[in-house]
């Protein structure tokens, strides 16, 4: 039975699926917002508002415990410079998730995470209208050096 057991596990192995929110993670950190599907951007919020969490924090000890999570130092130093500053007032809710439309390879469902208060709020994509049938090309005479129509050739020659 799988009572009380929380988490998904993505279809992964443990350490795939820890690699993988390792990186969605840092690439979160260092873009503030990332498109993936639905099922990772949830597991990956739960992550996110953790690190953020530390990063209020601003001890050796809690940039440490971040720094086994996010991948790049760098990213690591905005988190604890910027980042963390800037929730120093909030509590949770450091993420939002806009589903977005169905990816069209499998048609998994999409969905934007970011940074709250990081810049505008994404819009939901609008599918583009898609083409029906072929294209009417415009018609504007005669091309240059196009031949013409047999029968207007033998019109002329009569006359």
């Amino acid at each position: 039975m799988r009572h009380r057991k929380a988490g998904r596990k993505l279809g992964r192995t443990t350490a795939h699926r820890e690699m993988l929110l390792r990186n969605l993670l840092t690439s979160l950190f260092h873009y503030e917002k990332i498109v993936t599907t639905e099922t990772k951007a949830k597991e990956l919020r739960k992550l996110a508002e953790k690190v953020i969490t530390l990063a209020k924090r601003e001890d050796l000890h809690a940039r440490r415990q971040a720094a086994e999570v996010v991948a790049d130092e760098k990213v690591l130093k905005k988190l604890f410079e910027s980042i963390g500053g800037r929730y120093r007032d909030r509590n949770g809710g450091y993420t939002r998730i806009t589903r977005l439309d169905y990816r069209m390879g499998d048609g998994a469902p999409l969905a934007a995470i970011e940074l709250v208060g990081s810049g505008a709020a994404p819009e939901p994509s609008a599918k583009p209208a898609r083409r029906r049938g072929r294209r009417e090309h415009k018609e504007e005479g005669p091309r240059q050096g196009a031949v013409e129509p047999l029968a207007a050739q033998a019109g002329d020659a009569e006359k």
